[in-house]
């Protein structure tokens, strides 16, 4: 079982039903046996070299679904608010190449590499949900993986079967459990909330927990994809 760690999110807020609701797909997400082998220490190093090229190329896309995310913002505001999540992202990429190398991966090798059929499906689908939708659909595609990893490295950090001697992956969880990146965790998910109230959340909540779901399940595939390099 998933450690228990302090809850995203407002009490009855959008998110925190989201994840109540899909609280198998979530479990199996973020207690996936690729982060218990980060945990334990324990994962082959040639599939966390797999997700780490695939997460690079992943996040090019989440650049754009987070532009379009600037584009559909209703207040400048939000606008602004994108704008820095867009700088953020690059940033991290910046940091990720270099990351990268420190495990013998160039960045050249890194763009040369295709996307893998999941880093495809769950990108694309989030794209198509944020063009078809409003901000809420978007937002709700996005926060598993935006909120899904802050929580991760705090049930990582909790976890009895943590193990910090020789962990090939401690700056992996340094970095997902710092308080820059939980900050960033904890602002997705209260504007979740803040826009399941002004968008209809109760309303469209059947829909936005499909969505949430499936969010879910490309998150686990994800992680699937770096064990077969294994």
């Amino acid at each position: 079982m998933m450690p228990t760690v302090p809850a995203y999110g407002a009490e009855g807020g959008l998110f925190r039903r989201l994840r109540q609701a899909c609280a198998a797909e979530w479990q199996a997400y973020t207690w996936h046996p690729f982060v218990q082998g980060i945990a334990d220490g324990t994962l082959p190093l040639t599939a966390f070299k797999r997700y780490l090229v695939q997460d690079y190329l992943f996040l090019v896309q989440f650049v754009r679904a987070f532009a379009l995310a600037a584009y559909k913002a209703e207040s400048l505001d939000a606008f602004r608010d994108k704008a820095a999540a867009i700088q953020a992202l690059l940033h991290e990429m910046t940091l990720h190449v270099g990351y990268c190398a420190e495990w013998g991966i160039a960045e050249h090798a890194i763009l040369a590499e295709p996307e893998a059929p999941e880093t495809v499906a769950y990108t694309r689908w989030v794209l198509d949900r944020g063009i078809a939708g409003d901000i809420l659909d978007l937002e709700v595609a996005l926060a598993p993986c935006t909120v899904g990893y802050g929580e991760i490295a705090l049930a990582i950090e909790t976890s009895p079967t943590r193990s910090r001697d020789d962990n090939a992956y401690e700056s992996w969880i340094a970095m997902y459990a710092g308080a820059e990146y939980q900050a960033l965790a904890r602002g997705a998910a209260a504007r979740l909330d803040a826009l399941g109230e002004s968008h209809g959340g109760a309303a469209r909540f059947a829909a936005l927990r499909a969505d949430f779901a499936k969010a879910a399940r490309l998150e686990a595939d994800f992680w699937a994809m770096g064990l077969r390099a294994a």
